[in-house]
């Protein structure tokens, strides 16, 4: 990856990063806790041959039960057009279950976009399979009501986080974050993570492929899961994270803190992260994971 010099303001010169592929997934445009506005920031300010959207990107689910798009979530459509436009970059928007309305018109292709179920990445050491991963989600597989009414329960839980969150930064603390928190010690939900993963990777080795590139339960991850290269974008809800292909081929996990920092740009709105999680300890050659 390669810095590429761009608008000077002040004493620091101002950046952009230079990637072949960005994947980023679950932006959830139409919640009120989406980071649009840190997602279209980070966006913009990189360079690609090929944007990857890995699926809830638009949270159809909450638009039809409460509404709430608003000018940051329209602005985040318009970077992703205007990349394709002006910087010719190959768009793929792969249906996730929040965006599942897409599954009446996909497959469709019109000039440098295009809708799908899934993807196939091709790098010089094998190929990577990409897709959201909700159809490995026995909830949201076998009882879309029961994931709906997760769904609905997970708002809640944004909600409250969001008034701690205001709360902790009035006395200088970082922010936390109560599901990240409930993954991490709910047995139970370790153990569904741990199966998604394992499902995945047989996934991966059934198409042939050396990895697998994911999205869906909004824990970002670069690790070896048996002998396939796991990839998991997190989310641009609570973690704001993105995975990419270096210019060197290598993968990494980089944040918007990260992203921030490596271009010398001030962050949009309230950027901490809130995560707790620690990262995993096997991830495979140049990565870094923000857990």
């Amino acid at each position: 990856m390669s810095d590429t010099p761009a608008i000077t303001e002040g004493t620091e010169a101002k950046t952009k990063l230079r990637f072949k592929t960005i994947f980023i997934s679950d932006v959830h445009l139409g919640m009120p806790d989406s980071k649009a506005a840190q997602a279209s920031h980070f966006i913009r300010n990189c360079l690609c041959d090929k944007l990857v959207l890995n699926g809830d990107i638009i949270d159809a689910w909450h638009l039809t039960r409460l509404g709430g798009w608003n000018k940051s979530h329209t602005n985040f459509i318009r970077t992703v057009l205007r990349k394709m436009e002006k910087e010719n970059t190959q768009i793929i928007y792969l249906r996730g279950n929040h965006d599942d309305v897409l599954d009446r018109f996909i497959p469709i292709q019109f000039e440098n976009f295009t809708i799908t179920d899934d993807h196939v990445h091709h790098t010089p050491k094998g190929d990577y399979l990409v897709v959201h991963g909700d159809g490995f989600d026995a909830v949201t597989s076998n009882h879309a009501w029961l994931a709906k009414l997760g769904g609905l329960g997970y708002n809640v839980l944004l909600r409250i986080n969001r008034i701690y969150n205001g709360y902790r930064r009035l006395r200088g603390k970082e922010a936390f974050s109560f599901s990240a928190w409930i993954k991490h010690k709910v047995k139970s939900a370790v153990s569904a993570v741990g199966k998604y993963e394992e499902q995945l990777q047989n996934l991966a080795r059934q198409r042939n492929c050396i990895g697998i590139i994911c999205g869906h339960i909004h824990r970002a991850d670069n690790k070896i899961v048996g002998d396939t290269h796991y990839l998991n974008s997190g989310d641009w809800v609570e973690s704001m994270t993105a995975a990419v292909e270096n210019l060197d081929g290598t993968f990494e996990i980089i944040s918007y803190t990260d992203f921030c920092q490596r271009t010398h740009r001030d962050p949009k709105g309230a950027a901490d992260a809130a995560e707790i999680i620690e990262p995993s300890a096997a991830a495979p050659e140049s990565s870094a994971i923000p857990m």
